[in-house]
């Protein structure tokens, strides 16, 4: 009955057709949802695949920033620094610094016609002969005649022989005449006077005759004067006069002789003045012309020596100077190279009297800390770090891609031939392969730096060879990889298919199955720049890298060699260490999500 009532129960079709809507609607919804997954995985391709794996890794995207931020800082923020890779900067600083030195002069120095004529052994060997206290010496085929004309002046001559076989009897005189050489009846007067008197030289007619003894015998010869040895050092009052032979010889013969306070040299007329006391001689040498007379130089036994070469110092101020010493004073007062009192400090050292003064000068900014100017400061050189950091930055980031460059060509066609023919062609290419992984690479680098720091190799092509050969030894481990790809590869029907169109080996080597070893490339030199980076650090480090002037992050934390650097300048190397750090990080995380990214098998 119940049954019955339901079966004559009338229908509702309002109902029905709602639950049939309901049902639609949730079957159209179930199955939209299913065809849009289908047709997105039908409409991304697999580098889109690739992509979005990629891209939802943040320690990926990390890196992606990190090594970005890097290229920003090393390439653009070079551009803009507003000083160079090599700007070397400077600071004016007071300090005592070496202006002169004086002393007791207790040396001959020697002045001469020409060099030639008394050389640097005749000088030694006359010193000798003055020693011993001989009035000639022999210096190889010239024999030399010393006169003494005081304790501290001596002239030298050159012997020219005229006569041999001397001999004198009573008033008579044998002789063998050298080269005809003329004697007359005065001269053999003066000769035979010279001899009773128990000389061995003489003048006669402006030229001296030096009698030398040969046994019973003598010889006699005229001396040519070549030189003269002086205590004395002569001063300018003016720093373009400078003093030839001639003056010196005459004036030290003025000197001595005392016969006349004047003398003549090189046709130009000197009176000079002695100026004595019981420690010091020295003589004031007076100019004589038509104007009158005019300061011209100062004689005496001490000698100043500026600290540089282009450096005039006047005669008041070796006056000065001589005063001080001879009375043990530290310091005295006297007109400095700017013509400006100033008080000098004496530093007497035995024989020397060393002077220094207060001076401003430029030193380098060494290991300034940071400021305003300097960001991050300057290093040893006086160089801005941060400019030097950006320039570094440039090269550490090129040589790192060149070198995974090379190492990515080479071992992709090696490994790819290996792969592909195997037999006896993949045998010799992995024991060439064998045999690079044998090579200590790092000792070869050293070996080879220091052949290029022998043979003074430019910067530059040091540089290339560094890349070049960090290339050469780094492939053998890419080779590897493509090897063992291909090999698994070259078995699937798309390699059958594309051997049966016909194609040549190489065109099915590099053109279906290298792209298909692309992605592990791509992950394995990503990778491998980290390590790259980190081997040109430590080579800049070790000094057999890049080279000073250029900047390397390497060769910037090489000041770190030096442990006062390394405790009080850390914003030397931390900088540089944290750069390397963060951009070695940077390439492995992107290597990791490009790993992840390129695994079928990983689930996101």
């Amino acid at each position: 009955m119940a049954n019955n009532d339901y079966e004559n129960k009338p229908l509702n079709t309002e109902d029905i057709d709602e639950k049939r809507i309901a049902r639609e609607d949730f079957v159209s919804e179930d199955r939209s949802d299913a065809l849009d997954d289908e047709a997105r995985i039908k409409v991304l391709s697999p580098t889109m695949l690739v992509m979005k794996r990629f891209f939802r890794n943040k320690l990926a995207i990390a890196g992606l920033i990190i090594i970005a931020s890097m290229f920003l800082f090393s390439f653009v923020g070079g551009l803009i620094s507003p000083y160079g890779e090599k700007q070397t900067f400077f600071k004016e600083e007071e300090m005592m610094k070496d202006y002169a030195s004086g002393s007791f002069n207790r040396e001959y120095k020697f002045d001469f016609k020409t060099e030639m004529d008394f050389s640097t052994d005749a000088r030694a060997k006359f010193v000798l002969a003055l020693n011993q206290g001989n009035t000639t010496f022999e210096n190889g085929d010239e024999s030399y005649f010393i006169e003494s004309v005081s304790d501290k002046y001596h002239r030298i001559s050159k012997l020219a022989p005229v006569a041999e076989n001397v001999l004198r009897i009573g008033d008579d005189l044998i002789y063998s005449p050298v080269n005809d050489y003329e004697f007359t009846e005065e001269l053999e007067n003066a000769i035979i006077d010279t001899m009773k008197q128990h000389k061995n030289h003489f003048a006669f007619d402006g030229r001296t005759y030096v009698i030398s003894s040969q046994g019973r015998m003598s010889a006699i010869s005229v001396a040519d004067d070549v030189a003269i040895a002086s205590m004395m050092v002569y001063d300018a009052y003016d720093k373009d006069t400078s003093f030839n032979y001639e003056f010196k010889k005459n004036a030290e013969t003025a000197f001595n002789t005392e016969e006349a306070d004047t003398f003549t040299a090189n046709g130009v007329t000197y009176r000079f003045e002695k100026i004595a006391d019981s420690k010091n001689i020295e003589y004031i040498i007076y100019k004589v012309d038509d104007g009158g007379e005019k300061e011209y130089a100062l004689a005496s036994n001490f000698i100043v020596t500026p600290s540089m070469q282009d450096m005039f110092l006047d005669i008041e101020f070796k006056k000065a100077l001589k005063e001080a010493a001879l009375a043990k004073d530290k310091t005295f007062t006297a007109k400095n190279e700017q013509g400006e009192d100033t008080e000098f400090t004496i530093y007497p050292k035995d024989n020397e009297y060393q002077v220094k003064n207060m001076q401003i000068t430029k030193v380098l900014k060494s290991y300034e800390r940071p400021s305003m100017k300097h960001w991050l400061g300057t290093d040893r050189n006086g160089m801005d770090l941060l400019t030097r950091l950006m320039y570094g930055g440039r090269v550490s980031l090129i040589i790192g891609f060149i070198v995974i460059t090379i190492e990515i060509i080479i071992g992709v066609i090696l490994g790819g031939v290996a792969g592909y023919f195997s037999g006896w062609i993949d045998n010799l290419i992995m024991r060439i392969v064998d045999i690079f992984n044998c090579i200590p690479s790092l000792p070869l680098i050293i070996i080879i730096g220091s052949v290029m720091d022998q043979r003074k190799v430019p910067n530059d092509e040091r540089i290339m060879w560094l890349m070049v050969i960090m290339g050469i030894l780094g492939w053998p481990g890419i080779a590897r990889m493509v090897r063992g790809q291909i090999l698994s590869l070259r078995e699937q029907e798309f390699m059958i298919a594309a051997e049966a169109t016909g194609l040549t080996p190489t065109r099915r080597i590099f053109k279906h199955l290298v792209p298909n070893v692309i992605p592990q490339l791509i992950v394995l030199a990503t990778m491998g720049l980290g390590g790259i980076i980190l081997t040109e650090s430590t080579l800049s480090f070790l000094g057999i890298g890049v080279k000073f002037p250029y900047a390397s992050w390497g060769n910037i934390i090489n000041d770190v060699s030096e442990i006062h650097v390394l405790k009080n300048y850390w914003f030397v190397w931390i900088p540089a260490g944290f750069l390397i750090l963060i951009t070695v990080m940077g390439f492995n995380f992107i290597g990791d999500g490009l790993r992840d990214a390129f695994d079928p098998k990983m689930k996101r």
